[in-house]
Parts: C-alpha cells; sequence; structure tokens
C-alpha cells in the first residue's frame, strides 16, 4: 500500500500539466475570472491518464440552450460557441463551487487506480467528468475503459473531500454503461445485505459480505490517497 500510494503521488506531480485545474486556468485567464462562477462541468474522454481536451460547460443565458461550450486544447482555447448539450438530472443546471474543489484530475485518476487495483479492475484509458450531484457538492465521475474502449468500471470521487462515494461495475457488480459526459445521475450506495434472520442470509450472502468489506477498505484507503494528492483549487487559481 505505501509503495504504491508513494509511486501515485510521484506520478501525479509529474502530470500536473494538462489537467483539468489547468483548462480552467485557461477559461479564467482568457473569458475572465468571472466565467469560474458560471461552470456547470468539466469534460475529457480518453485520458492516458490526462486527456488532450477538456469540454467546459458553462451557463449562459444568452445562449439558446442556456449553455455555452468552451474546448481547451494544448493550453489553448480551440472552440467557444453555444451548446445544445443537454444536462439533466437531479442538479440540472447547477454550476460547480470552485472553492469547494480540493481534487484536481490527476487527483481523482491517483484515488481511482487505487480503487480498480484494490477491485482487480484493469483498465487502459480513462474518461472524467467534474459536476455536482444531488446536495450540490462537485464529484468527479471516472469511467475506467479497457484498451478496445468498453467501460470496465466507474468510480464516484467527492471532489471536496476525496472520499469514494460509489462504483459501478466493480467489486464484484456488473458493469454498467458508460456515465455521458453531462448527464447527471443520483448517488447511490452498494446495495444492502440481504436481509435475514440471523441463520439464512440467502447463498450470496457470505460473498456479498466480502465484496462490502473490500469495498470499505478502499474507502478507507482513498482517504489516505486523498491527504496525498489533495489540490485546492484556490490556492491554484490564486498562485502567480
Amino acid at each position: 500500500m505505501a509503495a504504491l500510494a508513494l509511486l501515485l503521488v510521484n506520478r501525479v506531480a509529474a502530470e500536473e500539466v494538462g489537467t483539468a485545474y489547468e483548462a480552467l486556468r485557461v477559461v479564467s485567464g482568457q473569458l475572465g475570472r468571472a466565467a469560474l462562477n458560471h461552470v456547470i462541468s468539466v469534460s475529457g474522454d480518453n485520458g492516458t491518464p490526462q486527456p488532450d481536451t477538456w469540454r467546459v460547460l458553462l451557463e449562459d443565458r444568452n445562449a439558446p440552450a442556456g449553455v455555452r461550450e468552451v474546448v481547451v486544447t494544448n493550453g489553448q482555447i480551440a472552440t467557444d460557441h453555444p451548446s445544445s448539450r443537454q444536462v439533466v438530472g437531479s442538479s440540472e443546471g447547477a454550476t460547480i463551487k470552485t472553492s469547494h474543489l480540493n481534487l484536481d484530475s490527476s487527483g481523482a485518476y491517483a484515488v481511482a487506480f487505487h480503487t480498480a487495483d484494490k477491485s482487480g479492475t484493469q483498465f487502459s484509458t480513462v474518461n472524467y467528468t467534474l459536476r455536482t450531484d444531488e446536495r450540490g457538492e462537485p464529484i468527479w465521475v471516472v469511467t475506467l475503459k479497457a484498451q478496445d474502449r468498453v467501460p470496465v468500471g466507474t468510480v464516484f470521487i467527492g471532489a471536496n473531500k476525496g472520499n469514494v462515494a460509489r462504483t459501478e461495475g466493480m467489486f464484484g457488480a456488473p458493469v454498467l454503461p458508460d456515465v455521458p459526459a453531462n448527464d447527471r445521475v443520483a448517488d447511490q450506495e452498494p446495495p444492502p445485505d440481504e436481509e435475514g434472520d440471523g441463520e439464512s442470509h440467502g447463498p450470496l450472502y457470505h460473498t456479498k459480505a466480502k465484496i462490502r468489506q473490500t469495498f470499505q477498505r478502499a474507502q478507507d484507503e482513498a482517504r489516505g490517497m486523498f491527504d496525498r494528492v489533495r489540490r485546492s483549487f484556490e490556492d491554484f487559481i490564486n498562485r502567480t
């Protein structure tokens, strides 16, 4: 665990360039600091571990659909135009409180990598989406993909406290379809144990209990990982 954590921390430090925070810095520098108050989501696909391009959706009342999309590539804005992308779910149109951000995409990768390792999930590329959850808090949705780009698992990580809220397609659960970049789904806890009278819990009781224990152990270790990769966006954007 210690060796893996050190390896990931060193990798995060070496790959700060091209992260989601860097993309938001570009948006702030070219569109003005006020633009950061209107960020709905930040997403990037096929990261290895960081993607080449980030898509930043901004709230824009002057746009026909109320949304503006800014595409950042190689540290520059490649396109900036009104967007027809739909933002659906319990936090429709919710903007991210950037003051609550304590986890860059590099840190989200480290936590997701560790969680995947604990569940025995192997992957080649990563899709990222930073958005709000149903409580209005920022959350990373990190979708892990195999070499053929088929999703093999998704990790939901709180961007404020670095907690692994839940996973999909991991720890013995079935693989679910990829989470679209701008879909907003309510976070769910892992399914409860089957009810029983203490003697008969069903044929899968012990298997589910073992999976739950493994997941909870991964959650606990992710908190320790967060302490190592924590990165305040406020400190990042204000530094010279």
